[in-house]
């Protein structure tokens, strides 16, 4: 049985974020970290895609549960909900989406802590099964993730928060004729995140500068194909910061970085074993085997410094009702070669903000070039006093 499209959808999963552009980089130095579920990597909302893919240490918004939920605690507003959508990879399919759905609600009146949960759906579009030249079914593989987070300030400047994450990934499909059986993964993970911020003053302007990190996605392995190809969840480490100051009155500018870090071991190469197969399948064997803790730990020995990513962006904000952002992304070209530049704007209308997000790649034939990506939110204290009004 022949799975043309279905092959390229997952291949795309494995290898489109961080192996499209190679270059001219020898096959020795070239060694992306490939993982499963890797749409849990993909940026939701457009915010914090126009400004670089970061928001570790960015004011909190309705979409922090996937930057750094530990800024919920220090959201202005009681509660928010925003819905997320992104056209994925179109220069190559049409039907590929991330849909998200985040939100958060504060509890209680001492404004100490949140609540929060987001829903990701991922959706690989149709996908043909062929035998020889005869199509035999279509199938629809989506990823999707659950989860539900707690955040609370510790200090008046500090506060932590957790997420608990569950994980199903329906890559499989199944052929009556020759049993062949591809059954779905599913996996549990947790976040661990943290959030300083302080309010110094500089000549006469009171600013705002602001430190995080999130250790997302650290949990069990997804199974494919019966068990027989555990694959490593995207477990990541976040660390950001962001300093806001005034330009005028109502005029603010934002300026942050993120410095981000995958934490998965990547596969053995051959060519790193002197061509000797068996040590080298030796080497596969001990790296599926390996427990996800243990993989964490691992990570640190594979070119600790190639494997940062660095973004780095910036807000423009007028009387918070219009924001332009901009910012840029950068991996290097012996772990993925992912370098593009993120531009975006906003327009809050009293209750609803409307974000939107355009991908111009530098890495030549990236199949990230011209991603668009656009959020609606809602002020759900907006909407509550627009209604005690009525």
């Amino acid at each position: 049985m022949k799975l043309t499209k279905s092959i390229v959808a997952i291949a795309m999963m494995a290898t489109a974020l961080t192996a499209w552009s190679q270059g001219d980089i020898k096959n020795t130095e070239f060694n992306p970290v490939t993982t499963g579920v890797t749409s849990l990597s993909i940026t939701p909302d457009a915010r914090g895609a126009s400004m670089g893919d970061l928001g570790a240490a960015t004011e909190a918004d309705e979409n922090s549960q996937f930057w750094n939920p530990s800024k919920y605690a220090f959201a202005y507003s009681n509660a928010g909900v925003s819905l997320s959508y992104t056209p994925w990879l179109r220069k190559i399919v049409n039907d590929i989406y991330l849909a998200n759905l985040s939100g958060y609600y504060k509890l209680g009146g001492g404004d100490n802590h949140a609540v929060s949960a987001s829903l990701r759906y991922f959706s690989l579009g149709e996908v043909n099964t062929y035998e020889g030249e005869s199509m035999l079914s279509t199938i629809n593989p989506f990823e999707m993730s659950v989860d539900v987070g707690y955040s609370r300030k510790l200090s008046e400047k500090y506060s932590m928060g957790v997420v608990l994450r569950y994980i199903y990934s329906d890559l499989g499909y199944s052929d009556m004729n020759t049993g062949d059986l591809s059954s779905s993964a599913s996996a549990f993970s947790a976040d661990l995140s943290g959030y300083y911020t302080t309010f110094p003053v500089i000549g006469r302007n009171e600013c705002q500068w602001s430190l995080g990190f999130n250790l997302s996605n650290i949990g069990s392995k997804v199974s494919y194909n019966k068990g027989n190809d555990p694959a490593y969840l995207p477990a990541n480490l976040r660390i950001g910061t962001a300093f806001t100051f005034p330009l005028a009155e109502g005029n603010n500018l934002t300026l942050a970085l993120d410095a981000n870090r995958i934490l998965v071991p990547a596969k053995p190469r051959l060519e790193d074993y002197d061509g000797d197969n068996y040590e080298w399948e030796q080497a596969v064997e001990d790296w599926k085997n390996k427990s996800s803790i243990s993989g964490i730990f691992d990570s640190f020995k594979d070119d600790f410094v190639k494997r940062i990513t660095y973004s780095l962006g910036a807000e423009y904000s007028y009387d918070e009702k219009f924001f332009l952002r901009g910012g840029y992304y950068y991996e290097s070209k012996f772990a993925g070669n992912r370098q593009y530049f993120g531009l975006g704007a906003g327009f809050k209308l009293q209750v609803i903000k409307i974000d939107a997000s355009y991908m111009i790649a530098t890495a030549q034939n990236s199949p990230l070039d011209q991603t668009l990506r656009f959020t609606l939110s809602f002020d759900m204290d907006g909407i509550k006093d627009l209604f005690g009004r009525n």
